[in-house]
């Protein structure tokens, strides 16, 4: 009885699986929408990370968009880079778009040596969770928190945490300046900016607003709000809000004049073979010789 009760069973639940099968089949074949050949191509030009810097769902999506505009001045991936655009530009015969390439830089200077540790914090390691609870392990609310949120979400390893000064360094040569490090970052320090020509950038390697001997107390690479790269720019790159300089890297002529007056160092620069200051002495002792 027993043995008959199971082949009965199984018969029974085998007969349903073969009807349930075949009714997804004939379903399937009856609601089949036909894809457009266009879309397999362009997402194997695409690099597959689902970053969401193209402010799409991931690249499936961004490759159905692309295969049904009648434009690509709004579809841009940045981890795709140029070449690949232009062949997906080919794909849907349609005009490419060049894009600025972009690259991530971290707004703040405050190594270990910059800012003294007035706490410690034996938590989560997750800046989102220390930035929640106080203002981390420094005087200085605006600063890196160090617990390396933004390694974690870099999909292209460009980023990783330096023991020595406790910062991310992002390395541009990596960098698809797809943004996701920028938007996990919790105070919002790390900017995405253009590579600039052959590499070269020069930007305010700080947020803090606090007034000039508060700032300072923090951090002593900090932005005091003094004025004098605003005063030293001769190309108004330069503006000054709430105690905070900001270059503006579309108007930047990468003089570095302004680096050389900021009494702090809080203006940083990259790609460059030597520092604006070593280059000054440089220059001052050929004109002495």
């Amino acid at each position: 009885m027993i043995m008959s009760a199971i082949v009965v069973a199984v018969i029974v639940l085998g007969g349903l699986g073969v009807v349930g099968a075949l009714v997804l089949y004939l379903v399937s074949k009856r609601f089949y929408v036909k894809e457009d050949p266009r879309i397999e191509l362009i997402e194997q030009l695409l690099p597959g990370a689902n970053c969401g810097s193209c402010g799409r769902s991931g690249c499936h999506d961004f490759a159905c968009a692309c295969a049904s505009a009648s434009t690509l001045d709004n579809l841009v991936c940045p981890g795709a880079g140029d070449d690949a655009m232009s062949k997906i530009a080919e794909i849907v015969n349609l005009a490419p778009v060049k894009s600025n390439p972009m690259v991530a830089v971290l707004k703040c200077n405050g190594s270990c040596a910059n800012r003294p540790v007035t706490s410690v914090y034996d938590g989560a390691e997750s800046c989102a969770i220390l930035n929640s609870l106080c203002i981390g392990a420094t005087g200085c609310a605006y600063g890196c928190l160090g617990e390396g949120d933004c390694v974690d979400v870099c999909r292209w390893n460009a980023i990783k945490m330096n023991p020595v000064t406790g910062l991310p360094v992002i390395d541009a040569s990596l960098c698809t300046g797809c943004g996701a490090c920028s938007r996990a970052c919790p105070r919002g320090i790390i900017e995405l900016r253009g590579k600039g020509p052959r590499g070269l950038r020069v930007w305010v390697a700080c947020s803090s607003t606090d007034r000039g001997a508060l700032a300072m107390k923090a951090c002593k690479a900090a932005c005091i709000g003094c004025g004098k790269c605003l005063r030293e720019c001769p190309h108004g790159a330069i503006t000054l809000k709430d105690n905070l300089a900001y270059i503006d890297w579309k108007a930047c002529k990468l003089c570095r004049k302004c680096e050389l007056v900021c009494p702090t160092g809080a203006i940083c620069d990259a790609g460059f073979p030597m520092s604006a200051r070593d280059m000054k002495v440089l220059a001052d002792s050929h004109r002495k010789s």
